[in-house]
């Protein structure tokens, strides 16, 4: 199935869960006693799994770098609500993920928002659980007024991911995946906000790109993202970016050679 066919098929599924967006309350319950106001902006946080993969040292079943072809697409992290000053509100309402709600979908989401890693993920109400729970639980329940429930949250997601294709948009400034091809920053980023209509943010690993997002306002508009670059001190210097990028691949081979080799580790993915 080809990207436009798929692209075709969430927005077919957005149309039939949109007509429930008006109903939707305006504001969200706080968490404890905290109360956490409404957000202010999206960012599309997507992961390049060459630089991901690379660093993969044992597999799974539900590891998307264990695959017999490598992903040479960007795929999603999460679509997160976060605030104008840097911070984001987290597990806004108790709810628990379940997997019946976004089975229309799951076929795109296993190609285009699969976990990179063996390691079960920390949930805000439903203990250990599947990468698209956490997304969920984590973030997608602050995502009110614009969605709320799980198929909307994952519809809106790819709806986003598929209408602002990023590997496309690099493609265009010919910025091609490579492993040994460097690109200045500044190309990257000038290429992406041609294409997008905003500045997007990239954190990067040992000088390849490991994330881009791009940046939403509540109608679902282009903007920019607060930092063009995570060189500014809001990270660690290891999620810094040089002035010379790149976008490698990786050998599924080489990973999957050590298949049973590992044991998973207790460590959880909690980005």
């Amino acid at each position: 199935m080809t990207m436009a066919t798929k692209a075709a098929c969430v927005l077919a599924v957005w149309v039939l869960v949109a007509s429930g967006l008006s109903d939707l309350g305006s504001a969200r319950a706080p968490l404890g006693s905290k109360p956490q106001r409404e957000f202010d902006y999206f960012a599309l946080s997507l992961q390049w799994p060459g630089t991901i993969c690379a660093s993969t040292r044992h597999c799974c079943a539900t590891n998307g770098c264990c695959r017999s072809e490598p992903l040479q697409t960007f795929t999603i992290h999460g679509l997160w609500p976060d605030y104008d000053d840097g911070t984001w509100p987290s597990c806004c309402r108790r709810t628990q993920f379940e997997m019946d709600k976004i089975l229309p979908l799951k076929e795109v989401l296993d190609k285009y928002w699969p976990s990179l890693y063996c390691s079960k993920s920390g949930t805000c109400f439903s203990g250990k659980g599947l990468f698209w729970a956490h997304e969920w639980e984590k973030h997608g329940t602050c995502s009110a007024p614009v969605v709320q429930d799980e198929l909307q949250y994952f519809t809106l997601a790819l709806d986003l991911y598929f209408k602002y294709n990023v590997t496309e948009m690099l493609s265009s400034g010919w910025i091609q995946v490579s492993n040994g091809k460097e690109y200045a920053l500044s190309d990257v980023i000038d290429t992406i906000k041609h294409a997008f209509g905003g500045s997007p943010q990239i954190v990067c690993k040992r000088g390849s790109i490991e994330e881009l997002r791009l940046c939403f306002d509540k109608e679902l508009k282009p903007r920019d993202c607060l930092t063009t670059s995570l060189a500014n001190g809001s990270v660690s210097k290891s999620k810094h970016c040089p002035r010379y990028i790149t976008l490698p691949t990786y050998d599924p081979l080489e990973i999957m050679t050590q298949f049973d080799e590992f044991e998973v580790p207790a460590a959880l993915y909690t980005a």
